[in-house]
This record gives C-alpha cells, sequence and structure tokens, in this order.
C-alpha cells in the first residue's frame, strides 16, 4: 500500500511512501505547528500514541524556544535583545545562538558574503517595500547597506560572546534558522525513540529512517521548468533537503522582479524567477546552502555547493517560455524516484 500524498505548501512537495501495514507494528502520526512565520510538520513511526504525542510536543517547544531565541520580529528574543545591546560591546549568548552565529560566519566567508546573516537592516527595507509596492528609497538604502558585513560581527568562541562593530546593526538569521530548528527537533523525536521520523518546515525538510518497508521518504520537488509536467522526487534517508527562490516573495517594479532574498554585497533584491535545491547531511547546511547559491547565481552557486562536503544541488533559472538547469556534480548520485497515486 501507499499512502496519500501529503503536500507541503512551498517549493517542495512531500509523498510518504510506505511499506504494508503487517511489516512492523508501527504507526504513523501526523502533527503540526506554527512557528517562526510558517508551518512546521512533522511526520512519524511510534509504536504507540502517547509516546508519539510526547515526541512530537517536546520537538515543538524546542522550535518555539529557537524561535523566541532567534526571532528578529519579537522585541524580547535573544536576537532583537543582541542587535540592542552588542554595539562595542561583548554579550554573552545562549548555546543555540551562538553555534548558529558560528556557522552562519563560515558559509560567510565560503561564499564572499553572498551570505551574510548581518543584512538585516537592508532586509527590512524591503519588506516595506514589498508591502508598498515600490523599491525601498535609495538614500536609505545606501545607509542600511553600510551597516551590512560579517567582518562587522565578531565572535569570541571561548566566552561565547558576540559584538556588533556599529550601532544600528542588525542580524536576521531567516537563511538558516528553519533549517536548524528542523535538525533539533529530529535530534529530540530521538530522544524518545522515534527512529524514523520527518520534520518540515516550509521548504526545509530533514529526515531519519524511512517509514517502514520503504527505501527513504519521498520529496517531490516542484520546480518552475515543468509546471503540469512530471515531478523530480528525491528518495530522502538520513538527510535534509532545502529549496530557496522567488516563487511567493517578490516585487515587480519597472519591469523588473526582485526576490525577497537579497544579496548583501549589494542590498538588492535577486532578480529574475529561480529556486535552488540543496541535499545535505542535515538542515541547517541544506538551507544556508540554497540561501547562498540563490545569491550567487547558477554557475558560482554550484561550485559553492559542489565544494561542500557530501552536499548536492540543482539551479533552476526561468529562460524565456522554458528554464535554464545548472546541476552540481553530485546531483545525479541523488536518490530519485517518481510520486505514486494510491495503490
Amino acid at each position: 500500500m501507499i499512502a496519500r500524498a501529503c503536500r507541503i505548501t512551498t517549493c517542495l512537495l512531500l509523498t510518504v511512501v510506505t511499506g504494508p501495514a503487517s511489516v512492523t507494528p508501527h504507526a504513523r502520526f501526523e502533527f503540526s505547528e506554527i512557528h517562526m512565520g510558517t508551518r512546521f510538520s512533522i511526520i512519524l513511526y511510534s509504536r504507540d500514541a502517547l509516546t508519539a504525542k510526547r515526541a512530537s510536543s517536546a520537538a515543538f517547544a524546542c522550535i518555539g524556544r529557537l524561535d523566541a531565541i532567534m526571532s528578529d520580529y519579537r522585541e524580547t528574543s535573544e536576537l532583537t535583545e543582541l542587535c540592542r545591546a552588542a554595539h562595542g560591546q561583548w554579550v554573552e549568548v545562549s548555546d543555540d545562538l551562538f553555534r548558529v552565529l558560528s556557522i552562519s560566519q563560515r558559509l560567510a566567508e565560503r561564499s564572499g558574503g553572498a551570505f551574510d546573516v548581518t543584512i538585516g537592516p537592508v532586509v527590512r527595507l524591503w519588506r516595506h517595500a514589498r508591502r508598498a509596492g515600490r523599491l525601498p528609497d535609495s538614500e536609505r538604502l545606501a545607509r542600511s547597506r553600510d551597516l551590512v558585513g560579517y567582518d562587522k560581527l565578531r565572535l569570541d568562541e571561548k566566552k561565547r560572546s558576540v559584538m556588533l562593530a556599529r550601532p544600528g546593526m542588525a542580524i536576521d538569521l531567516g537563511g538558516i534558522a528553519k533549517g536548524y530548528a528542523a535538525d533539533r527537533a529530529i535530534g529530540v523525536l530521538e530522544q524518545f525513540g522515534i527512529r524514523r521520523a520527518l520534520v518540515a518546515a516550509g521548504g526545509d525538510i530533514v529526515a531519519s529512517d524511512p517509514p517502514p518497508g520503504a527505501q527513504g521518504w519521498v520529496v517531490a520537488l516542484d520546480q518552475i521548468q515543468s509546471p503540469g509536467g512530471p515531478v523530480v522526487s528525491l528518495l530522502l534517508r538520513n538527510r535534509a533537503v532545502s529549496t530557496s527562490g522567488d516563487r511567493e516573495q517578490f516585487l515587480e517594479a519597472g519591469g523588473v522582479r526582485y526576490s525577497h532574498i537579497v544579496d548583501p554585497r549589494t542590498g538588492l533584491g535577486v532578480t529574475g524567477q529561480s529556486s535552488v535545491t540543496v541535499v545535505a547531511r542535515d538542515c541547517t547546511t541544506s538551507d544556508g546552502l540554497a540561501t547562498a547559491a540563490s545569491v550567487l547565481g547558477p554557475e558560482s552557486g554550484v561550485k559553492l555547493i559542489d565544494a561542500t562536503e557530501d552536499a548536492a544541488g540543482i539551479f533552476v533559472r526561468a529562460a524565456g517560455e522554458g528554464a535554464q538547469v545548472t546541476e552540481s556534480l553530485r546531483w545525479k548520485t541523488v536518490p530519485k524516484t517518481r510520486p505514486k497515486g494510491d495503490e
């Protein structure tokens, strides 16, 4: 028997393929909650409903705690308080926040600044611009751009402390926080003995062992190159996948399409319609890489993915009536299948 498809409403569609119910006494459970501005979904297999409920509740509690730490929308989040207090002085932060900032800084260096969490002031301008339906004011954009630069973010590993070089700087973890939260959630489930699970956070998905009787979790890529056509699908097992693109969030002005993904080096939204899908060992890596590759563009983005151990990716950019597709060297080795209907 093949289970009915469960669709994740972003650039990734999720279809879970299971084997015969008699293979194992484990039952399938599904849970979902809203965190970090998106729906987090948990699908797991457990021997009893009580364990499933307790494990999922603990996982969601972990995600909620991380949201309270890393949100740039909440005035009381640890991240917001850090941005208020860390200008010119060291501020000790939590383990989770320091870990994400450390990973982000390493990716910033590797990507030549294409990924940069100090993009906060510019991202805020573009948020207002999309709501208003017009480009940001050029002078305000220039002032905000002067506050951006990963070299202005200082980390002290021994003291687990952070310092921002200039007043007015702001950190935005939107390109990596959901992937990190998904990783932490799958870890919480494992603490409850849940070994067959999947956590989806919008365009970010991480999976542990596959469903009973199946080779993996089938994740269908809803990409721009084949609307209405056959869907490319990945077979995910102890891996993560993230898709970054401008399918739902963009601004059109002066005949140009600007993505919600902003290039930290220019302060401008990435132009043109595109999507990047990255498969990696963990969702923190796939999330950050997908964001960086979106900024870098097909050639440089794929090079960055190829330079990352055990990562693979595909870059799809709209081109006239069709699409330009650029694959990483390891993309063809990623297990793939085609989602089916009920049997």
